[in-house]
């Protein structure tokens, strides 16, 4: 009875966020196509992305949306709520499929593009250019102290440092659990959980000692911080693609092309500094696509 009471709940929950995702400032869900984001700085910048190039190069009203996870925004994609967005390989193989063991991006991408059609009938498109992976970071100055490069070779100083790590990265088959084993990572208490938008703010202030990000963080290079290489290729590989409805792209056959105009046009470096240009400086996220769609001729 209890295993059902929680089945239901869960159930309920997961189509409740889904009937009562919240719109973005733009034209939230109306128009003739609508495309969502996660709901963190990237995935909003992306998908703008995503809207601007649509309705640059077709006469389609993009519509734009705002989830919370990863699971609800796949949920609302399969029930046709919305008709695009970008999602991140890792993610998707593991997250949704509950698959392992793969590492190469290339074997991910074709396994994802095939299952995807298959089983939901959507298109995974080519990849936008950049991986953006989890990333477990220290402060600079105790990378430069210790000589520290990689996991394995922080591992030593963990018993003695404290972890901050945000929610779904504690609780995610592809997180903290599975990577505290590869890499025999125990720490001086058990790591807390922490928001995502004050875990920079803890390191700094030498609340934590490691925490985990994204690598196409803008903070990271800004407040001089450092990516602890995965030595032992533990994360899967997180190439940022974009999935689309298959029968949205039958209705509107233009919008392959100018989807397909964004194919390897995005660097790592470049999300990453796209990121700062939101969230370091402040700036307003239609600018700022606005103008790197117009430093890449896309404007």
């Amino acid at each position: 009875m209890k295993r059902f009471f929680i089945f239901f709940l869960l159930t309920f929950t997961l189509a409740f966020a889904i009937a009562s995702c919240q719109p973005s400032n733009n034209s939230g869900g109306s128009g003739d196509i609508v495309v969502a984001s996660k709901g963190f700085t990237e995935q909003d910048i992306l998908s703008e992305l995503l809207a601007q190039q649509i309705e640059a190069n077709t006469n389609l009203k993009v519509g734009r949306l705002r989830f919370t996870s990863a699971l609800v925004t796949h949920q609302a994609l399969v029930a046709g709520k919305i008709d695009a967005y970008i999602e991140y390989t890792g993610t998707a193989f593991v997250g949704i499929l509950k698959q392992q063991g793969v590492k190469d991006p290339k074997v991910v991408y074709e396994k994802l593009k095939q299952t995807y059609a298959q089983k939901f009938n959507l298109e995974v498109m080519k990849p936008l250019g950049f991986e953006n992976t989890f990333a477990m970071i220290i402060r600079g100055e105790d990378a430069r102290r210790y000589q520290l490069q990689t996991l394995s070779e922080a591992a030593q100083y963990t018993p003695q440092w404290r972890g901050g790590f945000g929610y779904e990265f504690i609780e995610r088959e592809d997180g903290f659990p599975g990577l505290a084993k590869t890499y025999d990572l125990r720490f001086a208490q058990s790591p807390r959980v922490m928001d995502l938008g004050l875990i920079y703010r803890a390191l700094l202030q030498k609340q934590v000692d490691m925490i985990n990000g994204n690598s196409t963080d803008g903070q990271i290079s800004r407040l001089d911080l450092v990516i602890l290489k995965d030595n032992q290729q533990y994360f899967p590989p997180y190439q940022a693609v974009p999935i689309v409805r298959k029968q949205t792209l039958q209705k509107y056959p233009e919008l392959r092309k100018a989807i397909s105009q964004l194919d390897e046009r995005i660097t790592a470096q470049e999300m990453q500094q796209l990121n700062y240009l939101v969230e370091g400086e402040l700036r307003d996220i239609k600018e700022v696509v606005f103008e790197f769609r117009k430093s890449k001729g896309l404007a």
